[in-house]
């Protein structure tokens, strides 16, 4: 078959600037991510090394100020960086998304003081970050969180479990949701727990269907003592503080299902117009085409809403209902195409030869992380027609 290169996503950037991070970014994840993906998510291999090269040219902290080492870019520039690293590798672009999440809390919610200390390294020294709000018992329902924080002099102590934790065990440093009061949303706080910290241990990373090369694990905390200037906002604002953080982070997987979707749409492409059947390529065939059209289609609807919905968070207006649109549509686009893309490949596309089985393993997380996409429905339609009336009796 012919080699038929995927052609760049046409653009719109709102500078040179971003213009230039866009670039960076496809050299990047062509000469660096793409060539190796294959074979590293296969042998389960996490590519700290690429992290690093990230942080030294500054696209680990894009969308946060340049103050702290940040690189003051908007949010629709941000994501579209995030889609290209994730359509060259999701394990990449979506650990780029968790890092983000996870110094959100301090870049938000921190005092002058705490963003001084440890933003820079945060967003720019090399280090790799963890965002702690799920458990074994509390996954959609995150507000039952077991995980305790205990005052102890002018230290907490931190006792329990996380889990379904990206880079758990290997990060830097940890954005840690803790009970320190009432039962509910308003007895939880935030904590920026150092990965050395003692008393912090990783488990064995779980063994996934796809993303091997993205390690997710629990983190126990034995006794882990952290001062009290370690605490990011006030007491008892931790479970705002966690859905603001989501808010935010549910676009960047938005966008990653978008980069994931239009990789398997450029590998179909290739595919169908060099693989000849009854005398002629199959891209020729109206039943084949009309799948490409239908993948293209929802790719551009998606990557439509999930840069809208930036677009209003860079404004400063409400997002959170778009945010959870883009989450739900763009991950769902994900899964369908590349469900389409191992269709249009036939056999070829069920072998590890061919990239699309791999796409597809992948796709289906993003319909679970951040929020499920059962969540994202009860979001949207919690601001179309207020809360649900709870029963009683």
């Amino acid at each position: 078959m012919p080699d038929r290169a995927p052609q760049p996503v046409d653009r719109q950037l709102p500078t040179d600037e971003a213009r230039d991070l866009i670039s960076l970014a496809r050299d990047i994840a062509q000469r660096e991510i793409a060539p190796r993906a294959a074979e590293e998510e296969d042998a389960g291999h996490f590519p700290r090394e690429i992290f690093t090269l990230l942080s030294e040219t500054g696209l680990l902290g894009l969308p946060y100020d340049s103050e702290y080492g940040g690189g003051d870019q908007p949010y629709e520039v941000y994501l579209q960086v995030l889609e290209e690293l994730a359509a060259a590798r999701l394990t990449v672009g979506l650990g780029v998304s968790v890092h983000s999440l996870s110094c959100h809390a301090l870049a938000n919610y921190g005092t002058k003081q705490q963003q001084v200390e440890h933003l820079p390294a945060m967003l720019g020294g090399g280090l790799l970050g963890a965002y702690c709000l799920s458990e074994p018992a509390s996954g959609s329902d995150a507000a039952s969180l077991r995980t305790k924080a205990v005052r102890d002099g002018e230290d907490w102590v931190i006792d329990g479990t996380k889990a379904w934790i990206t880079h758990g065990g290997i990060a830097d440093f940890y954005t840690v949701m803790a009970r320190t009061g009432e039962d509910g949303p308003r007895g939880i706080s935030a904590f920026l727990v150092p990965g050395d910290a003692p008393g912090l241990s990783g488990a064995v990373p779980e063994k996934k269907m796809g993303m091997k090369g993205s390690p997710t694990a629990q983190v126990h905390f034995d006794g882990v003592r952290v001062p009290d200037e370690r605490r990011l906002g006030e007491e008892g604002q931790g479970f705002a503080i966690a859905l603001s953080a989501l808010d935010s982070g549910r676009l960047g997987i938005a966008a990653c299902a978008i980069g994931l979707a239009q990789s398997a749409l450029d590998e179909a492409v290739a595919y169908a117009s060099g693989r000849q059947q009854f005398g002629r390529p199959i891209s020729d065939f109206q039943g084949l085409r009309f799948m490409l059209a239908d993948m293209a289609t929802q790719i551009e609807a998606g990557r439509a809403l999930y840069l809208a919905a930036a677009r209003l968070r860079d404004a400063g207006r409400p997002f959170a209902k778009q945010a959870a649109m883009a989450k739900l549509h763009c991950t769902d686009t994900a899964m369908k195409a590349t469900i389409d893309a191992v269709q249009i490949l036939g056999g070829y596309g069920y072998t590890a030869d061919f990239p699309v089985e791999r796409y597809m393993r992948e796709a289906k997380v993003l319909q679970i992380v951040e929020g499920t996409n059962q969540i994202q429905r009860m979001v949207i339609a919690r601001h179309l027609a207020g809360p649900e009336a709870h029963r009683t009796g």
